[in-house]
This record gives C-alpha cells, structure tokens and sequence, in this order.
C-alpha cells in the first residue's frame, strides 16, 4: 500500500510541475503592409491604414494619432506639409513609414462673372436640343443632348444706332463703300447714307448680310452665338417647351405674324428667364455655323459648331465663307412656327434683301 502511495504522490506532483510552468510569452506583432505605401505623396488630412499579422499591443505613432481595431491602426493627422516620417512602436516591435505631404490647396479666386454692358452672362449647362413637336420639321431631329460652356450674350438685338457707330468707325462697311462680295445689293436699304430712318434708333438694324454682323461683332470684340448657344439662351433655361417663356405666344409676348406691321423697340416685350428679349419675333438673327440640316446625327456633344472646326477658326475666316448660314428666332412677318426655339432656318451670308434679318452677338466668359 505504501509504495502505491508513493507512486500516486510522484505523479500527481510530475502534473502539477508541468502545468505550472506556464505558456510561453505571445509572439510580438510583425508589421505587414500600410496604405497609402510607405514613398507615396499623401494630403494633409490623409489616414494611412496599417495592418499587422496579429492584434498590435501598446501602439504609440508619431506624429498623428492612432486608433486600433483588431489587427489594424489608423494613423490620422493632420500632418505638416513637406517630407514626413512616421514612427510606430508596439510591444516588441517598431516600424518607419516615410511620406511626402503635399501642401493644402489654395481656394482658386472666384472668377468674375459680371456681365459687360449690355450684355447677361448665360451659365454653363446641357439641354435637350431640337424638337420631337408635331411642329418640327426634319432639320430639327433628331433630339440630342448639348453641353455648352458659360458665355455672356447681348441683352437686346442690335440696334440701328449701335450699328450706325459701327459704320462711322469703320467707312468700309458703309452703306455705299461696302464690298459688292459681302452683299446682295440691298445692304442698309432704307439708310440714307450713315443715317438711319428717323425715329428707329432703338429698332433692331436690318438689311444687314452675315458678314456685316460678323464685322460688327469683331469690332464690339463680341462674335455672334453659334447655333447651340442661341438655342440654350432662347430656351431661358425651360425644358421642352416651344417658345422662350413657354408653350403658349401671344401679341404681348412678341412681335410677330405682322400684328405690328414692321420691327419694334428693342425690349418692348417681356425677357425671358435668363433676361433676353426678342428671342422670339421681330427680327431673325444671324448665328456663326453655317447651316446644315443634317448636322444633329452627328453633332458633338460638347460647344458644337458647323462649318469649322473651332469659334476662332470660323471668325478668323469669315470673308471667306461661302456656304449659306443660320439664322434663327423669327422675325416680325412669321407665323408662331417659325418662333419656336428649335425652328432652324438657313440663308446666303450676302443676303441682304429684307428688314426681317438682323442679330444679336455673344461673347465667351
């Protein structure tokens, strides 16, 4: 009985050794990866994420502050511009991450928007261009969607005494020193001479061929719109409606269908929601494309034009155009049709031969 005393004894106490010896210490963490990586160009707000292959013990980092979850810190600043080292330690082990933090960005100035005199600044913006109306004709389909960038745009036509200051700065574009090229034979034909009919200095200038507008514009250091911006400025920021304040016109929103019997005063009828006037009636405007009926299959998307390949390419060559031109808005003479935004018209740029063309010019921002 002893000696299986003795026995029991012995390996009760070999037991009892080996359990109170106790586990090895755990492992330290090893660091893993961090993102951004360690080189990488970082803003002074950043948070850099690092992960560790076991749950990290006793963090510290500096500079910026560390929060753990589990087997990942995120390092926060802000950090101070210019090179930056980041030194991390925990139980067992530390680790350099090096960065570069980029200064912090400047607010850019705000760019001055005020429209010049006479003129609205019309905002930047994309719109549905053309018609699927039971109205439309073909030349305004298929419906397509445009972008154009801001521009400022003349608040009223031109007038016959804006024109008038035009000729007498440059006698070239005179009633009778004008090119035979640049006209149809009737330019300016109810002036007499520099002056224009008595008691019209506020009408819109008419007999009045597209290179005249283009002279003019250039000489006001304006140009005329090109057929997407008339469209977008007409429509007055209105969607899907058929003419600038709606799809309804009547006699006390524009000159039109000879109700008047000739033009009328610039601004005499109510503006529409970008603050232009006449967009519809009294004259028809001249536009910088030239007029192709088939251009919106395959219109860019983005400030189209026809005819050039750019705005300043088609100004810098306009005495050489040949190929007709658009015009757009409807004059004092037209039915309610050719008021709608989307009617697109096009003429000979020598065209001359009616007080129903004249125009308005645009101006990018």
């Amino acid at each position: 009985m002893k000696k299986v005393f003795r026995l029991s004894v012995l390996v009760i106490i070999a037991v009892y050794s080996v359990a109170g010896c106790g586990e090895d210490p755990p492992e330290p963490a090893n660091f893993v990866s961090a993102s951004p990586t360690a080189g990488s160009t970082i803003e002074p707000d950043a948070a850099i994420s690092v992960l560790f292959d076991d749950v990290p013990r006793n963090v510290v980092v500096n500079p910026g502050r560390a929060t753990t979850a589990g087997q990942t810190v995120t390092i926060s600043g802000p950090f101070t511009a210019g090179p930056l080292n980041i030194t991390i330690t925990w139980k067992g082990g530390a680790y350099v991450l090096s960065y570069t933090v980029t200064a912090p960005e400047k607010d850019a100035p705000e760019k001055d928007v005020t429209a010049p005199e006479g003129m609205v600044s019309i905002p930047a913006g994309e719109f549905e261009m053309g018609s699927d109306d039971p109205e439309a004709a073909n030349n305004e389909q298929p419906v397509h969607t445009v972008s154009v960038d801001a521009f400022f745009m003349d608040k009223y036509e031109v007038t016959n005494l804006e024109y008038k200051k035009f000729v007498l700065a440059n006698p070239r574009w005179g009633k009778d020193r004008i090119e035979k090229r640049f006209h149809d034979g009737a330019y300016l034909h109810h002036w007499n001479g520099n002056n224009y009919p008595s008691g019209k200095s506020n009408h819109p200038v008419t007999h009045v061929s597209w290179y005249a507008a283009m002279a003019y514009a250039g000489w006001a250091e304006k140009r005329l719109p090109t057929e997407a911006e008339w469209e977008y400025a007409a429509r007055g920021g209105l969607a899907g409606k058929k003419y600038p304040n709606g799809d309804v016109i009547d006699a006390g929103k524009a000159n039109f269908d000879r109700n008047v019997g000739g033009t009328t005063a610039v601004g005499k009828y109510p503006a529409n929601g970008y603050g232009l006037h006449d967009m519809a009636g009294n004259v028809w405007e001249w536009c910088l494309d030239a007029y192709n009926p088939n251009f919106y299959f395959g219109s860019p998307r983005k400030n189209p034009i026809s005819g050039a390949n750019s705005i300043s390419q088609a100004i810098s060559n306009f005495t050489n155009v040949k190929t007709t031109r658009v015009l757009r808005g409807g004059s004092w003479y037209d039915s309610p049709k050719g008021l709608r935004v989307a009617f697109r018209y096009g003429n000979r740029p020598t065209v001359t031969g009616t007080t129903e063309y004249g125009f308005r010019c645009a101006r990018a921002q």
